[in-house]
């Protein structure tokens, strides 16, 4: 059942809908975070708020994290974001 709707969702952009790959967002979501780090979404909470790595940039309600600045928190091997941050 789920292979036959699988199947038709590829079908339905089969006949000229948009298939080209879009770029990665430059703002990414909790989810998005947790899966790049290989995490649950409450445990990227728990490092923002101990320090442990970039806080996120608040969007009204919304929590965002810049992609690039991730990307090179974990390039630096995820040091410490903040210094004196409680352990």
């Amino acid at each position: 059942m789920l292979r036959d709707r699988a199947d038709a969702t590829v079908g339905a952009n089969a006949d000229g809908g948009d298939r080209t790959p879009r770029e990665p967002s430059a703002m990414l979501d909790v989810r998005a975070v947790a899966a790049l780090l290989g995490c649950s979404a409450r445990h990227v909470y728990r490092l923002a708020d101990a320090g442990r790595m970039p806080r996120p940039l608040k969007l009204g309600a919304l929590c965002r994290w810049p992609r690039k600045a991730l990307l090179a928190w974990i390039d630096e091997g995820c040091p410490r974001f903040r210094e004196g941050a409680k352990r």
